[in-house]
């Protein structure tokens, strides 16, 4: 897994690798509103994760995940800030999240 220093230099360098799509998190999946893609927890996997931790402001601590279909299609991106900043999700998103490669 290659390594990053900050989350824009890392969510660059997975669109540079094909991970193209942005996703936002909706509570029990995942959407693109850009182009009307959604895949709930069942039809994606996360293939990297890079865990940002702010030294000097809690603002700061943010999480990047490359994620992809099932089939493989499908590749795209998710920033997520953890801790009190978190997106509220459902029990089955924050069991995927959570999982750690």
């Amino acid at each position: 897994m290659k390594s990053y220093d900050t989350v824009t230099e890392t969510v660059n360098g997975l669109k540079e690798r094909g991970y193209k799509i942005d996703f936002n998190l909706a509570f029990d999946k995942l959407i693109c509103s850009e182009n009307k893609i959604c895949l709930n927890v069942n039809e994606f996997k996360i293939v990297e994760v890079y865990r940002f931790e702010g030294d000097s402001n809690p603002s700061d601590e943010d999480v990047v995940y490359a994620v992809e279909s099932e089939d493989g299609k499908i590749k795209g991106v998710i920033t997520s800030a953890f801790g009190l900043y978190a997106d509220p999700v459902s029990d089955e998103m924050i069991q995927k999240l959570s999982i750690v490669k």
